[in-house]
């Protein structure tokens, strides 16, 4: 249905635009909290997750245990959730779906008799193949196990696919035929760790321990060819409490040096308690870091100059929020081509690839109007007046034309001709002109200054 007709039956409906990667990244980031349940879990899109939970429902005191921890732990994250375990992937699958919100069928039954009230749906077939099912007045599971396998043989033999044959489904489902899945496997993350024969309580101690720790953690990065971007830091205090520290840099590094600097002023308010036994440093983001020489950005670094080094030191000692760094985008509208983003942020992967015009070094926060004199049949300005000085205009080059984005925009949005200008001073600028005349979106065209350039 189109929104706009949604909108007429119900005003007050609520809209977002859809996410499908932000929706596949976020269940690959449960499918690894599921393995909590389980040694291995799988995705089954877009909102389900398969979990392997052979053996392992005694240590939760028992399945229908195992089930309510995973409905608790899911209402937690924000998540409502139907839960079913099964001998086989597709019964659990069937019953999640269309059985009880939390069912389960032990091996001993009989699935056929337990399974055969469900819709044909559960088959994980694909619409059409269920339409035709529907049409043919099989509309359960119960009702294919009525026919011979022949019968569905001959009618559905062309269909190679799993989706598209109900005898491949229906064996998966009743465990007579396997059915292979495709694990999550987590990341490896860079770890280090020091296990302390002794518990130590001294910030000295434990300064050098971290040193320890950053030249480990520097090795590591640097045989995996990568830098750090997010660093996390555990201590153990023997009282079983767990101190956490986080820290976030501007540009990929493994300096062992410049880690500690960072996380000294992290350390001030830690209360190592009766003792620390155990230190864990992890480096929960990375990116690749060519093994290449950098002798000028280490000797920039020695004397302080290092602009990722005072990006960093910056945000530890004001906060994350209080720093900010443009960045470009795409666009045509030249106010919408430059935002602010945290130093910690990955530019997108697509700017790189994009071209930008010549633009003034200083671009107005906002559009200033002038008042254009004299203009030639051609359009060229001759004169203008800008904050209550008159230029003559000596050169101009242009018009470079920026049409409106049609897709964000009204209709009745007016065109722009930029020129860019020097008047007899020898001094540039970056002018517009909004709109054309008779273009049948205004009356005459008005005049703005942008940008100036160097």
């Amino acid at each position: 249905m189109m929104l706009a007709d949604a909108r007429t039956l119900c005003p007050q409906i609520q809209v977002a635009p859809a996410d499908p990667a932000g929706d596949l990244a976020l269940l690959e980031r449960l499918a690894l909290l599921a393995q909590r349940w389980g040694p291995w879990s799988a995705l089954d899109p877009p909102d389900g997750l398969l979990v392997d939970v052979t053996a392992v429902a005694h240590l939760f005191g028992g399945e229908g245990a195992l089930l309510a921890d995973v409905r608790a732990r899911m209402e937690r994250q924000g998540f409502l959730s139907r839960q079913a375990i099964a001998p086989t992937a597709g019964a659990a699958w069937a019953l999640a779906h269309y059985g009880p919100e939390q069912a389960l069928l032990a091996p001993d039954d009989d699935m056929a008799a337990r399974l055969s009230g469900l819709p044909v749906a559960a088959l994980r077939l694909d619409g059409d193949i269920i339409t035709v099912l529907r049409r043919l007045g099989l509309k359960q599971l119960g009702d294919l196990q009525g026919i011979g396998r022949d019968a569905l043989q001959r009618r559905f033999r062309s269909h190679r696919s799993p989706g598209a044959n109900p005898l491949v489904r229906m064996d998966q489902l009743l465990g007579r035929v396997p059915e292979p899945l495709l694990p999550v496997l987590p990341p490896e993350v860079p770890l280090v760790q020091r296990r302390l024969m002794e518990p130590i309580r001294h910030r000295a101690l434990l300064d050098r321990v971290l040193e320890d720790l950053a030249d480990d953690m520097a090795r590591v990065l640097e045989g995996r060819g990568e830098g750090a971007r997010r660093l996390e830091l555990g201590l153990w205090r023997v009282d079983g409490e767990v101190i956490q520290r986080h820290l976030e840099m501007a540009a990929a590094t493994r300096d062992a040096a410049h880690i500690c600097r960072l996380f000294a002023a992290r350390l001030d308010d830690v209360d190592a308690g009766f003792g620390i036994e155990l230190l864990r440093l992890r480096a929960s983001w990375s990116e690749p870091l060519a093994l290449t020489q950098r002798d000028m950005e280490e000797a920039a670094e020695r004397h302080g100059t290092s602009l990722a080094a005072c990006i960093d030191r910056l945000s530890v000692r004001l906060g994350p929020d209080a720093v900010r760094r443009p960045v470009l985008k795409s666009g045509h509208i030249p106010e919408r081509v430059q935002s602010w983003r945290h130093p910690s942020e990955p530019d997108p992967a697509s700017q790189g690839e994009l071209a930008f015009h010549d633009r003034p070094l200083k671009l107005l926060d906002k559009a200033e109007k002038i008042a254009v004199l004299y203009a030639s049949p051609d359009g060229y300005p001759q004169r203008f007046r800008w904050r209550g000085q008159v230029h003559e205009v000596a050169r101009v080059e242009g018009p470079e034309r920026i049409a409106p984005e049609w897709w964000r925009e009204r209709s009745t949005i007016r065109l722009r001709d930029y020129y860019r200008i020097e008047d007899g001073e020898g001094r540039r600028y970056w002018i517009y002109r909004h709109g054309l005349l008779g273009d049948g979106r205004g009356g005459m065209p008005d005049w703005y200054l942008q940008g100036l350039f160097g």
